[in-house]
């Protein structure tokens, strides 16, 4: 789906600060609020702008640990990646499942108050999910940079 330099324009402020009013965001973008309005609906429309949300730092609410654990499952069992995925959406403190091609077969990011927390977490929740035949915890130290807006 390809878009037009003024969607590109539009889209870069929309980004930038989505709690623009629409009056703000037209004059940013260099175009009268009727024609972003219409773009706007057009986007959505088309799957492109999919909607705005609140982004939370889970690190200010006290939750201080985060984990990537990458995952090998047992395929010998042809369900093994949808009873696996089921199971992982159950557990609160999984943010994101990613399935991949190759040796890895999912990756779950995961956060914890704390250590003793993580640790409860792993044995409590995550060992005990279906198919799992390889583990791998990955600690993150430092995020150097988070990609949230796109570079048009």
């Amino acid at each position: 789906m390809s878009v037009d330099d003024t969607d590109r324009r539009l889209l870069r402020q929309y980004q930038a600060d989505p709690g623009l009013p629409l009056a703000e965001l037209a004059r940013r973008a260099t175009m009268t609020e009727a024609t972003a309005s219409r773009r706007l609906d057009r986007l959505r429309a088309r799957g492109i702008l999919k909607g705005v949300g609140a982004v939370i730092d889970w690190r200010r609410l006290g939750w201080e640990v985060e984990v990537s654990l990458r995952i090998t499952l047992d395929k010998t069992d042809p369900r093994a990646f949808d009873e696996f995925i089921a199971a992982a959406r159950h557990v609160p403190e999984v943010l994101e499942i990613q399935t991949f091609l190759g040796r890895v077969d999912v990756r779950l990011n995961v956060i914890a108050r704390d250590m003793a927390h993580y640790q409860e977490v792993y044995r409590t929740r995550l060992l005990t999910l279906p198919h799992i035949a390889d583990l791998e915890a990955l600690m993150h130290v430092a995020e150097i940079k988070r990609g949230e807006a796109l570079p048009l």
